[in-house]
């Protein structure tokens, strides 16, 4: 049985380094262009994966010649693909801009994600502590799959990305929901400008049957926010070369140390525990943007015990 489930998308990242983003009209020169491997939930279940969790994927890849590039990436990290299937659609795919800055601009082909359903869901033979979500699937799909996991008895991760309105029936099933500042804002349609804009908002979503919240913010760390307590956790300071799938990297670095979590522990220790879990979680974020393209910047469990032990 793996340890950690991901039902999400799998993209082909077409990638290209540019001086900066073009303005509307405008052709400026990139350097070559890379086809690396992506999609939020292939690049979670990689990120678990290389911190030393036993993970399964479910998603479709068209029949094309993405497809098994997608797949035999996750293979080569050790990720169940079981549940991967082809589909007659294109592969999902991913247009992606980064700038000198590291920061990244992004436009989304679904392709074969967009055909996944409820009937995918029904057909895995696969029980897991943790369940991971995105949001580059179908929504109907994601709020079935979170609803399933939870009768299964599992811990259900939601990362809300690409930012959307979401409805309660799917809040309410959300253990752990990883909203960033933007996607926080739009989430709960308030202005989220810093901390304590933050710690409202994420309230909200309390509100509406979250159950703990953690607030990502970048170089200022993440804010978890639950019925028991707020706090803030500091980040890691590194230079910035792609800011791509610095997010899958923190969620797969959660998952990982989510595993530890024990319902037996005092109210102050899980607590601890969390607050442990998503320090954690920052230092593999931030190895992620130091590191160019998704998949292969995603950081090994050694790489960040190595990251932290020099702090």
């Amino acid at each position: 049985m793996p340890d950690i489930l991901v039902v999400g998308s799998l993209n082909a990242d077409l990638v290209v380094k540019s001086p900066r983003f073009p303005q509307p009209g405008e052709t400026i020169s990139g350097e070559d262009l890379q086809i690396i491997p992506g999609g939020k939930g292939a690049n979670q279940a990689v990120a678990a994966a290389r911190q030393g969790a036993s993970v399964a994927m479910v998603g479709r890849v068209g029949k094309d010649s993405f497809g098994p590039f997608l797949v035999d990436s996750l293979k080569s990290n050790q990720v169940n693909i079981k549940n991967v299937i082809d589909t007659e659609s294109a592969t999902g795919t991913a247009i992606i801009i980064v700038d000198t800055n590291g920061q990244n601009s992004i436009v989304l082909s679904a392709g074969a994600n967009g055909k996944m359903s409820s009937q995918d869901i029904d057909a895995i033979d696969i029980d897991a502590k943790i369940l991971l979500l995105q949001l580059e699937i179908p929504l109907e799909t994601v709020i079935y799959a979170a609803k399933w996991g939870k009768q299964k008895g599992m811990i259900v991760v939601l990362n809300p990305a690409p930012a959307r309105e979401l409805p309660d029936e799917l809040i309410a099933n959300i253990d752990y929901i990883t909203p960033n500042e933007t996607e926080l804002s739009l989430l709960t349609d308030s202005s989220v400008t810093d901390e304590a804009s933050s710690e409202q908002a994420a309230q909200v979503l309390l509100q509406r049957g979250a159950k703990n919240v953690i607030v990502t913010l970048g170089s200022r760390g993440a804010l978890i926010v639950n019925a028991s307590n707020t706090t803030h956790v500091d980040s890691y300071k590194v230079d910035v070369v792609d800011t791509t799938a610095a997010g899958d990297s923190f969620i797969g670095g959660l998952a990982y140390k989510l595993l530890e979590s024990d319902s037996k522990l005092s109210a102050q220790e899980q607590a601890l525990a969390l607050q442990k879990a998503v320090k954690y979680a920052n230092a593999c974020g931030a190895l992620a943007v130091t590191k160019f393209g998704a998949q292969p910047s995603l950081p090994t469990k050694e790489e960040v015990e190595r990251f932290t032990s020099l702090l």
